[in-house]
Order: C-alpha cells, then structure tokens, then sequence
C-alpha cells in the first residue's frame, strides 16, 4: 500500500479561516477493489463556495464533517482500474480533490475529453466555472442585443469569463477588479472600462463614467458596495444575475443590505441569484461554444497555482484576499 496525504477539516472558523481550520493527514491507499478505480490527482480546484461549506449549517451543498477529507473538483490519471469502462493512463474528473490519490466506485468519476484543451482548464473555465459564467449571463441575465453589462469580480474565474462571452457576442463590458495588475489583465481580455474599485472613492460614479446612460445586466460576485453602485447605475429594466458575495463571506454578524433596495421597484429590475447545477442542461452547447471561442481566439484565461497538496489552505485562503488573477488552482503531479 502507499501513503498519500489529505486534506481534513480540523475546526470550524469564525470569521476568515486560517490554517489552523485545517490539518494534513497521511493515509494507506489500498489496491482498489472490485468496481473501482484508484485515481492520482493531478490537478484539484480551491473555490469560494466552500467556505460557506466550511460553516455547520443546511445549504444547497452539504457542510464538510470535521475531522474528515474535504472535497471538490479535482483531475486525475487512473493508476489502477476494476472497470472495464477504464485503463490505466486514463484522464477523469471527479469531486474526490483535497487529496493526492483515491479509490473510488468507477461510476463516481468522469473520462475527461480535453477537445485539445489543457486538463486543468475543466476545474476552470471548460469546468464548473465556466458554465457559471455561461448560464448566468445568458440564461439568468438573459443577454440581448445592445446590452452594457457590468461585472464585478471581473479578473476571476466566472468573472473573467463573462467578459469575454459578452465581447464575443459584441457588447459594452464594464468590470471591477482589485489591483493595477488585474485591471490590466480586464484590458487584455477586451474590457471596454476597467475599474480598480481598490482605488475609487465613488463606484457609482466609476461605473457610470464608463457606461453614462446606465447598464442593462450585472452580474454580482462580490455584493455590497458594488450591488448598491449597481443598483444606482442601473437602466430601466435591468437584469440582475446574483452569483456570489464573496464580500461577506467571512462576516461573522449579517452585514447590512444595499441602502438603496427600492430601485428594483422603480426601475423595474429583475433580480435573481442561482446556482450553477440547476443548469447542467446547458453543458453541451456550452463547451461547443467555448470551443469555438478559444479556436477563434476570443477567449483567454490565467491561472493562479500553488504547487503541492500541503498549499492548498493557502490557495484556499488567497481567494479571500485577492491573491488570485484567474482560477486558483493546485497542481498536485
């Protein structure tokens, strides 16, 4: 048997986690038994979501067991197989990440067909990300011709993504990022204006200096501040698609709410959060489109990566503030 190490949850965090919340543990990985695959991860994902797993209350996604392996995305290579449907050599996606190697029932994870994409672009912007991206600004938003969209969070893995969709298809983009160096990577990607909100004093103003009769779609990573400047900077008949918040993720009392919720009424909004798996439906057409955009050269992306499965609190972590340009990823292999 080898010994390969995991990631376990060791304490539940008030406020912004540390590395204290997790601790590295090292197991013996048996030969698989009948049915399954022993996987080696090679590349496995850190995402927002997962803090809210981090907490011990009933969401859309079960909380993570203390004590226990965490999980999420993760691309691996089959070592072993007592499947028939794999071979050894074989790239699959599963949510067995947190970890350097598994065994798991064959019909848990996925063969992975990279259509001439690197695998790690699957936990990212060909991965759950991705179709996030997709979903809530063409489905959610509802994206029409001659619409100004606004995104906030705009240099991140759903966020960078947006952008490019919306210039593909030949809109206005307006997009938020923290930093010189991120609001440089929003120019590279085609963003009409980029805004450091880091540096701004006024977001309403910020966001209107770059689309002076208003926009027509937000899509909301980060909340507060930037919702209400939303809100103020918003046409009649604006479409709002709420993916994250990650602005409060860590509070540790409810934060107050926008000053200025009544523009939805007057300025007839429609605003509406979402969740990424109830539009599964979507992933065909999606990874044709995505497709098609990479080959054309209207899609680009970058990756933040921490090497090894001891940085993957620190990968985790980063995310919350602001270390990530791109998808955080941890290579494991």
């Amino acid at each position: 048997m080898a010994t390969v190490k995991e990631i376990r949850l060791k304490s539940r965090p008030s406020g912004l986690p540390t590395r204290d919340n997790f601790e590295v543990a090292a197991v013996e990985l048996r030969d698989p038994g009948p049915g399954e695959v022993q996987v080696k991860n090679l590349w496995m994902t850190v995402d927002p979501y997962m803090r809210g797993r981090m907490n011990d209350v009933k969401s859309y996604a079960p909380p993570f067991a203390l004590g226990e392996v965490m999980n999420g995305g993760a691309i691996g290579e089959v070592t072993a197989s007592n499947d028939p449907a794999f071979k050894t050599g074989d790239l699959v996606q599963s949510q067995y990440g947190w970890r350097e190697a598994f065994n798991a029932p064959a019909n848990t994870v996925q063969k992975l067909d990279p259509r001439g994409l690197p695998p790690q672009a699957f936990l990212g912007v060909a991965g759950m990300p991705g179709l996030t991206a997709y979903a809530g600004l063409l489905r959610v938003a509802a994206l029409k011709d001659g619409d100004v969209v606004f995104v906030s969070g705009a240099a991140g893995a759903v966020g960078s993504l947006v952008c490019q969709i919306a210039k593909a298809k030949g809109h206005k983009v307006i997009g938020s990022a923290g930093g010189p160096e991120k609001v440089s990577f929003l120019k590279e990607i085609g963003v009409d204006h980029a805004i450091d909100y880091k540096a701004e004093k006024d977001l309403t103003a910020a966001v209107l200096a770059g689309a002076p009769e208003g926009i027509d779609v937000y899509f909301d990573n980060v909340g507060g501040a930037h919702l209400e400047a939303a809100l103020n900077a918003a046409k009649l008949f604006a479409r709002f698609a709420i993916c994250g918040m990650i602005s409060i993720y860590n509070a540790t009392t409810p934060q107050p709410g926008p000053s200025n919720l009544a523009l939805l009424i007057g300025k007839n909004i429609r605003m509406e959060g979402f969740i990424v798996s109830h539009h599964f439906d979507l992933l065909p057409k999606f990874i044709d489109d995505l497709s098609g955009w990479v080959k054309d050269g209207k899609v680009k992306w970058q990756e933040t990566v921490f090497e090894g499965i001891d940085k993957a609190p620190d990968a985790f972590l980063g995310l919350f503030s602001g270390e990530n340009t791109g998808k955080m990823l941890v290579k494991l292999a």
